[in-house]
């Protein structure tokens, strides 16, 4: 059997048991796919980061635009974006006073330590999203939305009109997963956030995912453009609940939050 280093983090959080919860595997070399996929699927958490360091040193320093390869499995499937296992595996690689990742379907990504040391700030492409009816989405919600829109990425927003609204939601997941793999957002004005939101990810494995930083590539495009403003606060609304910032920087949307290692070990395969 090969030992494998594994890390398991809770992302947007600064304490335990809040905020979302990665594990993170450092790798040497591609493991196969259905290997990666077998190893997410016993982890059972919303999403695994694997991570290969980039042959030949290639971070920027040296030339090049990356320091890892980086690639995110849900239990289920291998996903476009995940924003809370980028910023776990940041937490886990970062060395100096940032790390970039490059990924197969999202670009370049970075973490870097935030000014004081206090949690880092994670750069991710600003997706916004344009509208779109989502009447099978909005039924299995069941909820009466002012807007609706949709990114090629397969990311639905829902707009309804308040807080409680968000809050109150029951959605039908049998028919959320009937739309396949979608990521169902829903936001309203927070009350003590400029942004309030649930993220359901039904075809992907996940019913309700606690705090979702890739779902934040959308929501503060499609915020800072209602608000009139670049910088946000927002409070994803799940049971475990989770706080972080927003801002736009030029096609790029740049996250704060924290992050606090729960687990560490090894797994044998």
């Amino acid at each position: 059997m090969t030992e494998y280093r594994i890390v398991q983090v809770d992302a947007f959080a600064d304490r335990p048991f809040t905020g979302n919860p990665a594990a993170v595997m450092p790798l040497d070399a591609w493991l196969p796919d259905e290997t990666l996929q077998a190893i997410a699927m016993e982890n059972n958490l919303s999403e695994t980061a694997f991570t290969v360091p980039i042959p030949g040193g290639e971070s920027e320093s040296a030339g090049g635009d990356a320091d890892f390869e980086l690639r995110w499995f849900t239990p289920t499937t291998e996903v476009v974006l995940c924003g809370h296992a980028t910023l776990a595996s940041g937490h886990v690689l970062i060395q100096g006073d940032r790390i970039r990742f490059r990924t197969r379907r999202a670009g370049i990504l970075e973490v870097a330590r935030a000014p004081g040391g206090e949690g880092y700030a994670m750069s991710l492409p600003a997706w916004k999203p344009e509208p779109k009816p989502l009447a099978r989405i909005v039924e299995a919600l069941g909820c009466s939305p002012v807007e609706t829109l949709w990114h090629p990425h397969r990311y639905g927003l829902v707009v309804v009109a308040t807080q409680e609204e968000v809050l109150a939601l029951r959605p039908d997941f049998r028919r959320l997963a009937e739309e396949g793999d979608v990521l169902t957002i829903v936001t309203a004005p927070g009350a003590d956030a400029d942004m309030v939101s649930r993220v359901f990810a039904t075809g992907a494995g996940i019913d309700e995912d606690p705090v979702t930083g890739s779902a934040h590539a959308v929501l503060v495009p499609y915020w800072a453009e209602r608000l009139g403003r670049d910088s946000l606060t927002a409070w994803q609304a799940s049971r475990r609940g989770g706080r972080l910032t927003g801002r736009i920087d030029g096609d790029r949307v740049v996250l704060g939050g924290r992050c606090v290692t729960v687990m560490e070990g090894v797994m044998r395969l």
